[in-house]
This record gives C-alpha cells, structure tokens and sequence, in this order.
C-alpha cells in the first residue's frame, strides 16, 4: 500500500525519494530542459543554452525563499507564489526568464496529495511565461522540526538593458499594474477566519508577458521609456518606494485617491488597523517612467488581464529626496514611512 503522507525516507536519498521524485516531481513538470542537461536527467545540476542573444547581454541570477503559512489559501498555494515571485524579481529588473530551480523542505507527515498539488500549480505558474525548471532538492525533516513546506526557488534570466530600482529621475510618473494588498489582505482574512463576506483572492501571478512589451519603448532619443521598476512584496507599496526614493535620491508624491484598491482590501485593513500601503502584494509591479509616455504605458499594460487596473499614482520630484509623501483628497500631505515591521508576518 503507498503511502499518502511524506516520510523522512522521502528525503534521504534512496528508493523511496527517486520514487517520489519520479513519481510526482518529474511527472508533473513538463518543461524541465533549457540546453542538453535537464531536470529529467537528474544529474548534479543542468545546463542552460544561450543562443541568438546579443554578446553584450547580462545574465540575471535571483533566489528567494517561501515560508508562507498555511501553504494553500484563496485560489492558490505556495507552488504559484513561489515560482510567480522568481519571475518577477528577473522580470522587474527588465530580464527574460531563461531556467528556474527548485529546492523543497518538507515535514514528515505532510499530505503526498497536496504536495503534488503543489508540483502542479508550481508548473502552470511556470508555463505561462514559456520558463523550464530544471533542477532542484528535496529534504524532509522531522515534524516538530518545521511546521510547513518551505520551497526555495531561484532564477536566471538574461537582459540587454537592466532595469534598476535606483532609475528615477525627476518628472518620471509612476505608475503600479493593478489594485494593492490583495495578497497579504486574502492571507490574513483566510488565516483569521475572519467573515468580511468577500472572494478577495492572492493576486499572486507571473508578470513578464505584461511588462515585456514596455521595456522595448525608446524615446526619440533612444532611450528607454521604463526607468525603474520594483515588484512591492514585503512591506508593500510602503517600502518599495521608499527604497525607489532613497536609491535614486528624488522625492515621490504620490494621491491617496489614484491609487487602486479593491474595496475588500480597504475594509479589512480599516477593521484590522492596517496601513494598506504596507500590505504585500504578490503580482505587481511599480514601474517608474519618463513624463510623456505614461499613458502610452498604460495603455499597453490594460491590454494584459494582469494590467486591467494599472494606474498613475504619481511622480517624481526632485525635492524632499529620499522621502515618500502622500497627498490625500483634502490636499493634505503626509509622510509615507518605510515599514519598522512586517505587518501581516509568513505572507510570503
């Protein structure tokens, strides 16, 4: 009789761990190749073929790590997030994700059917953007040891012209892809059990097919349109521009009123005493661009479903450098602070 839960054998290297690997690994990814050494030849490592790039190209190389609890949530699981974030750190810095990998820490007793659930998710996160995984590691520890999976993935991507955090110049606009906190706000409304009468979901989601076609605009100068970019995770919108700001060494102003929320998200935050600014968000992206082509941006970003809500939500300025100010519907302003904490803590 096979097992239905994961055991410490699962993860010490012998028959039973290439049976799971085989079994529901190797079944479940499709994509698992990027040059002449892939995932389903289970050596120490693979390849990745670069062709047809321009000579001068970079390589992008990021990793994270997910220690979300609980692994499954609105819509989704830890499988989506994790290989959706990957994308987006490669993506945000303007690189086409070429191979993903994937290591996996998982406690004994955790259910075998949801594990490859998991394995699933992860590979139709991965197939929307065309991206392979081609290698990874499985370790399994004691139950009290951990209380959930844990997955780490890590990215390479390849870019002609990479798009840093620190671009803002004064007189860009900035602009977000789609409504903020969604991510954190479903997570801690889910974990809670808190009833606000509301189907908000993650917006976990790989966003290279939505930022690809912006990073080829060029001014009449020849230079790019996109001058920064930031996908707001931990910390959310709070933090990530306050890190924009103080890189470039500008001033952001930016109005409460043109920044989209769901009004699901608004109510919880305002009943939990949450600041939404400083919820995580799984698939957005802040993007800075040059006066003028704001809404030629827009325009593009809208045609994608993950775009349909993008939005101006203000500029850079070259005065209060390093600070965030929102402006609200009254015309007062406030300083926007970079998060002491995390807020809603194991969202991501």
């Amino acid at each position: 009789m096979k097992p239905n839960v994961i055991s410490l054998e699962h993860g010490a290297g012998g028959e039973i761990m290439q049976v799971l690997i085989g079994d529901i690994i190797l079944k479940n990814f499709r994509n698992k190749s990027a040059g002449s050494v892939g995932l389903e030849n289970l050596d120490d490592g693979s390849t990745v073929r670069l062709e047809n790039f321009n000579p001068a190209s970079e390589l992008v190389l990021t990793t994270d790590s997910y220690v979300i609890t609980p692994s499954f949530f609105p819509d989704t699981n830890i499988g989506r997030l994790a290989v959706a974030g990957t994308i987006n750190d490669l993506t945000v810095m303007g690189a086409k994700p070429l191979a993903l990998t994937c290591a996996v820490v998982v406690p004994e007793g955790f259910s075998l059917q949801k594990f490859e659930e998991i394995i699933k998710t992860m590979d139709e996160t991965a197939s929307e953007v065309g991206v392979p995984i081609i290698t990874g590691d499985t370790k399994t520890v004691e139950k009290t040891a951990l209380d959930s999976i844990i997955l780490n993935t890590a990215g390479l991507g390849i870019t002609d012209s990479p798009v840093r955090d620190s671009g803002l110049s004064p007189g860009d606009r900035v602009l977000v892809t789609g409504t903020v906190g969604d991510h954190g706000i479903s997570l801690i409304v889910h974990r809670g059990g808190f009833d606000f009468d509301t189907d908000l979901v993650s917006d976990s989601a790989p966003l290279w097919n939505l930022i690809k076609p912006i990073l080829k605009l060029r001014t009449l100068k020849g230079e790019p349109v996109v001058t920064a970019m930031k996908d707001p995770t931990r910390g959310g919108l709070a933090n990530s521009l306050n890190e924009m700001a103080t890189k470039s060494r500008t001033g952001i102003l930016i109005e409460e009123d043109w920044i989209p929320f769901k009004p699901a998200v608004s109510a919880a935050c305002e009943m939990l005493g949450l600041d939404p600014l400083e919820v995580a968000n799984e698939g957005k992206a802040i993007i800075g661009v040059k006066s003028g082509f704001e809404e030629e941006v827009l325009s593009i970003l809208r045609q994608h479903p993950y775009g349909r809500n993008a939005a101006i939500i203000g500029e850079v300025t070259a005065e209060n450098k390093g600070e965030v100010i929102l402006k609200n519907r009254f015309g007062g302003m406030r300083y926007v602070d970079m998060p002491s904490g995390d807020p809603i803590p194991r969202v991501c």
